[in-house]
């Protein structure tokens, strides 16, 4: 596979988010405590604890510009936590989520529909694959399918 990085949100928003209680949106963020599946922290990329507090907040995604921005909904640890930072893994809250959509995007911001899948979380190597492997692509997220919320950028290394 093309050498890859699950990207997380900039230490910096996760840190702005806990210490404004405000999203990129200038909202207030609410606080949920973890009682079910779900819950997965856009920041060390990683599922919450049951019984933990988790921020959920307004994100405006870095990529893509254009037409086909769009802010979304993610959950963040309200403890500080360590960014995500391995190369060359599938972030566990991908791997951890029923259905994922991976979404690709060129040089350009537009979305490459033909590179479009979607795939249970744990089965997503594959298609990861096959847009890494693509020369258009300059940008992909990966979000949940059912809501759309992202998960995590991805990029080339």
């Amino acid at each position: 596979m093309t050498a890859f990085r699950c990207v997380a949100i900039p230490t910096a928003t996760a840190e702005r988010f806990r210490l404004t209680g405000l999203d990129d949106r200038g909202q207030p963020v609410h606080r949920r405590v973890v009682d079910g599946p779900g819950f997965p922290c856009r920041h060390c990329l990683r599922l919450g604890e049951p019984s933990e507090t988790m921020l959920l907040a307004s994100y405006d995604l870095p990529h893509p510009q254009g037409v086909y921005w769009t802010p979304s909904p993610i959950f963040l640890h309200e403890r500080a936590c360590d960014r995500f930072q391995t190369a060359n893994e599938i972030a566990p809250i991908v791997l951890a989520n029923a259905i994922v959509s991976v979404r690709s995007y060129d040089a350009e911001e537009l979305c490459l529909y033909d590179l479009g899948g979607i795939a249970a979380g744990a089965a997503v190597a594959p298609l990861l694959e096959r847009v890494l492997a693509d020369g258009r692509v300059r940008h992909i997220n990966i979000h949940t399918a059912r809501p759309g919320c992202l998960l995590t950028a991805v990029e080339k290394l």
